[in-house]
């Protein structure tokens, strides 16, 4: 795979890297707006369905951990190939089943393929780039990706016009196919012959146990995996606040929720950007703040019983575009020392975004209120936590 330190334009690979990362939120973003046909045709309450999402994330979470070693030890193309395979298959039953609890199994299944469109384009990126430059790539990661947020609601909304919930499983598992033709017919391997890691317990997790113990790499981690948090305590919440507390048409969800896609995209190009006179030590420590002083403000309007759907859809796209400088840059530093290892780095830092991630959006599911408050209250919960994380990261730099 050519470098492209040197080309002004997105390299060809990049951009299929971001539509790989991208298959995983399209998995998650699309179906939301479809909540209420999938507890009537499924005859299921709100809150199993919710589950199905949370499902969803922790076997991202716990998928990862196995493509890492597979990725140092096969290379980044054939894990990622079989991992598209998986996902078209969970997709394909996921759009035939009857049941709540069959949908939910196979939403972990569905995410043990989509984790390698996670876990392997993060190390592709770092294959080719030096930190500094693996921020601004992974900052245009997040442009490609951050279309999904946009799209796959609305498209998730005209389908349902159209047709049935189950169409959109449809959809997932073509868009899967693409990608793996795509895969098989234009990516190359880039993992060096001389990086290759042998497939050994020990070895594994010797691998693992460094990195957990490695301070900077867990907490620009964790600084980077609690914010992810908020936002998915956002995805999973985001259908009961908008549609059922603030009564917002379900047609119309998806663009209130491409809306907060769309400041995360700016933000993470204006990252990418000020990279070039920034560290990313600086935008990240900034971004934090700034994240945590916006989710206390919507915590505290909530509870005075002040929150309409206005303010807090300002809110929330400040949240969001903090979260465009902190994502790529907490990930581009958590992976700087991890040369040599990096397959395992990028896996157990995906795991533990995604199970934070999982968990908060459990969280969300089960805290019935008529208020915002689960989603404002877990918002800021997460935030201050990536907010000490960050610090912690950051004064041992």
């Amino acid at each position: 795979m050519p470098s492209a330190k040197n080309k002004q334009a997105i390299p060809g690979w990049l951009i299929l890297m971001g539509l790989l990362t991208a298959l995983g939120p399209l998995a998650i973003d699309m179906y939301l707006p479809a909540f209420p046909s999938i507890v009537a045709g499924l005859h299921s309450t709100q809150g199993q369905v919710e589950r199905t999402l949370a499902s969803y994330l922790f076997g991202l979470a716990l998928a990862q951990i196995f493509y890492g070693p597979f990725a140092d030890r096969y290379g980044r193309k054939l894990p990622l190939m079989a991992g598209l395979v998986l996902f078209i298959v969970a997709s394909i039953a996921c759009g035939l089943t009857d049941n709540v609890e069959h949908l939910t199994l196979w939403r972990i299944v569905q995410a043990f393929g989509g984790a390698s469109g996670m876990v392997i384009p993060r190390a592709v990126i770092r294959d080719n780039f030096d930190t500094r430059d693996a921020a601004k790539a992974l900052s245009l990661l997040i442009l490609v990706m951050g279309v999904t947020p946009i799209l796959a609601p609305l498209l998730g909304g005209q389908v349902l016009i159209f047709g049935s919930w189950r169409g959109l499983f449809a959809i997932m598992a073509t868009g899967g196919l693409l990608l793996l033709i795509a895969v098989a017919r234009t990516m190359r391997e880039t993992l060096p012959p001389e990086k290759v890691i042998a497939l050994r317990i020990s070895t594994i997790a010797r691998n693992y146990w460094g990195l957990m113990r490695h301070r900077k790499f867990m907490c620009y981690t964790l600084a980077g995996g609690l914010g992810s948090a908020g936002m998915f305590a956002y995805i999973a919440g985001s259908p009961r606040v908008f549609i059922e507390i603030f009564h917002v048409d379900p047609k119309y969800f998806g663009f209130l929720f491409g809306l907060n896609a769309a400041a995360l995209i700016v933000a993470s190009q204006i990252s990418a950007r000020l990279l070039n006179r920034h560290t990313p030590q600086a935008l990240l420590k900034n971004a934090q703040i700034t994240l945590a002083c916006a989710t206390l403000a919507a915590l505290l309007i909530t509870l005075t019983g002040g929150m309409t759907l206005f303010i807090l859809m300002l809110c929330l796209m400040c949240f969001m575009a903090s979260q465009g400088f902190v994502n790529p840059n907490a990930a581009a530093l958590a992976l700087a020392e991890q040369g040599g290892r990096l397959g395992v780095a990028s896996a157990l830092m995906g795991t533990l975004q995604m199970l934070c991630g999982a968990l908060s959006g459990l969280a969300v599911s089960e805290w019935q209120s008529s208020t915002p408050l689960p989603l404002t209250g877990l918002l800021a919960l997460c935030a201050c936590l990536s907010w000490l994380f960050g610090r912690i990261a950051l004064r041992s730099t």
